[in-house]
């Protein structure tokens, strides 16, 4: 046996999700996101949702609820979020995942539990239309953020573009929970701010 050989490349997890979907484009999706796996059970594409009795629901949630992250979905009431949902296309539910690592670099803490984020769209074409916001006008991180995004959302979204809005203006009211306490765990504490709005 020669030790200067190069070894037998071994199979990725690539390989495998490739392996059991068949189909390379929506593989490399499901790697960027394997949320989307649920919409591949058994290995095979699920049937597409049909459309509510009243047929107005244009979202691929087929009116079940907001189960494809559109303004149905009651888990977080404050970003609305709007999608169409086709087999390998992304939710707006998907891209908000994505988004909590976005981090800002000032607070160290995810623009989603920031509250940075006021709303998620996918249009028909799977474009991400995110309209997000800044601790204040003047902040100078508006390309790093762009590029965050760029870099979470590849292989997530066709396209995607940041509507950058200063209204309404941002507060630590907008912070969540989970953003209180990641922010409390760096030290902060909310409770000796001089007004909390």
């Amino acid at each position: 046996m020669n030790d200067n050989l190069v070894p037998e490349p071994t199979p990725s997890v690539f390989d495998a999700v490739n392996g059991v979907l068949k189909d390379e484009e929506a593989a490399r999706r499901v790697m960027a996101n394997p949320n989307l796996a649920a919409g591949f059970p058994g290995g095979h594409p699920a049937p597409e949702a049909k459309a509510d009795a009243s047929g107005d629901h244009a979202c691929g949630c087929g009116g079940d609820h907001g189960k494809c992250g559109c303004q149905d979905d009651e888990s977080d009431p404050d970003i609305p979020l709007k999608a169409v949902d086709d087999i390998g296309r992304a939710t707006a539910q998907d891209v908000k995942e994505a988004l909590h690592q976005v981090i800002d670099p000032e607070l160290g803490i995810d623009v989603i539990d920031l509250g940075l984020v006021y709303g998620i769209e996918i249009d028909e074409l799977g474009r991400a239309i995110i309209t997000m916001t800044l601790t204040t006008p003047a902040c100078p991180l508006t390309d790093l953020i762009e590029d965050e995004c760029a870099s979470v959302l590849a292989g997530l979204v066709e396209e995607f573009c940041i509507d950058w809005t200063w209204t309404p203006r941002w507060t630590m009211a907008k912070i969540t929970p989970e953003g209180r306490e990641q922010l409390a765990a760096l030290g902060f504490n909310f409770d000796a701010m001089p007004y909390q709005q």
